[in-house]
């Protein structure tokens, strides 16, 4: 089976493969508007489509490009499974809310961020409380989003990261820079200092969609962590809880927990799994991100810099611009047909096991 058609090379395309494959497979549409438009004035959305009875109890959500640029992974997954037919073969009085383009200004412009350069996935905080602070990150914040980004630049900021591994190590490095920040609006993993339009959307979709669920599967997918092609199950939920038990039980204990360090992910804040959990009270969810390996972390944080500084202080339309546009869709996309059908696999068999999961308790 070649599952390359299900996937896209641009945000337009990857949308008309998805309504057009979820309207094939009868399923109900809802569209909203991002108040922004793409590189080529397209109008932006997040697309939902619900397949299964109106007032399913059991509820498999699954929810592509929370970071924008890695929205081309989890679309190819959510168009194939509508187009293939396996829409059809849902378990009685079970439904699928499918969550498209979650941060369409992000997939469109390939950047990781919304359009309040905001990481999606830190933004789920309280924003009447005080943030969490990250003081590893207050001392790199310089090192890691420089003014410049020429040879000379990147060579001293890149001697202050590596003085920084020297002392601490690779992963503490990682989690300094992604773990998330609340203070620099223009620097990386920005977790804002209110709901985005993105964060908004999604509690709107599930306080829409989700009010009468009271079991609910999340898959969340990601790109950019971890070997090339692997996909790993990473389960935010709190140790030594049922629900982390639970999700342990549903994949077989192939899952990794950030709080347990056994993840390619460092522990983060403001993760839209835990913004889920607190919107729907009235249900048992068991969430996981599915995030796949492209390249090299090391490469992948370069290429984040880089789109960084390029929108802060660059031109995206320069040659320079485009040089790393490329940067940072390689990091996060592979165009390569093993690539995407390693997605898929592993896409539908983690989707089976939560369909499962959802049935058995």
């Amino acid at each position: 089976m070649n599952v390359s058609p299900y996937f896209s090379a641009k945000y337009a395309d990857a949308r008309a493969k998805f309504l057009d494959a979820a309207t094939a497979a009868h399923a109900r549409l809802k569209s909203y508007r991002n108040p922004t438009r793409g590189p080529e004035g397209e109008e932006l959305f997040t697309d939902t489509a619900w397949v299964g009875p109106a007032d399913a109890e059991r509820v498999l959500m699954s929810i592509s490009a929370t970071h924008g640029v890695e929205g081309f992974c989890g679309s190819g997954v959510q168009v194939g499974w509508h187009d293939s037919g396996l829409a059809k073969e849902l378990p009685e009085g079970t439904a699928v809310l499918t969550v498209h383009a979650s941060n369409p200004h992000g997939f469109a412009w390939l950047r990781r961020v919304t359009e309040e350069n905001v990481d999606l996935n830190r933004n789920f905080v309280d924003h009447a409380k005080d943030y969490p602070v990250h003081p590893a990150y207050e001392e790199l914040h310089e090192a890691i989003c420089p003014r410049g980004w020429d040879d000379a630049d990147i060579a001293a900021t890149g001697t202050v990261l590596d003085a920084y591994t020297e002392k601490h190590g690779a992963f503490a490095l990682q989690e300094a820079i992604t773990a998330g920040q609340y203070r620099h609006a223009d620097g990386l993993f920005y977790g804002g200092n209110a709901p985005t339009w993105a964060a908004a959307t999604l509690h709107e979709i599930l306080k829409r969609e989700l009010a009468g669920a009271r079991r609910v599967a999340v898959i969340d997918y990601h790109t950019g962590l971890g070997p090339r092609g692997y996909g790993e199950r990473i389960c935010v939920h709190a140790p030594g809880s049922p629900d982390l038990a639970r999700a342990e039980s549903w994949y077989g204990g192939d899952i990794t927990s950030p709080a347990q360090g056994n993840s390619a992910s460092a522990e983060l804040t403001g993760v839209n799994l835990v913004g889920i959990v607190e919107a729907l009270p009235h249900a048992q969810v068991t969430g996981i991100a599915l995030e796949y390996g492209t390249i090299a972390t090391d490469d992948v944080i370069f290429a984040l810099r880089a789109d960084n500084w390029l929108h802060a202080h660059g031109d995206p339309a320069s040659t320079k611009g485009q040089e790393i546009k490329a940067q940072i869709r390689d990091a996060f996309y592979q165009d390569a047909d093993d690539w995407k059908q390693i997605i898929w696999e592993r896409g539908i068999n983690t989707q089976n096991l939560a369909l499962k999961g959802l049935c058995e308790g």
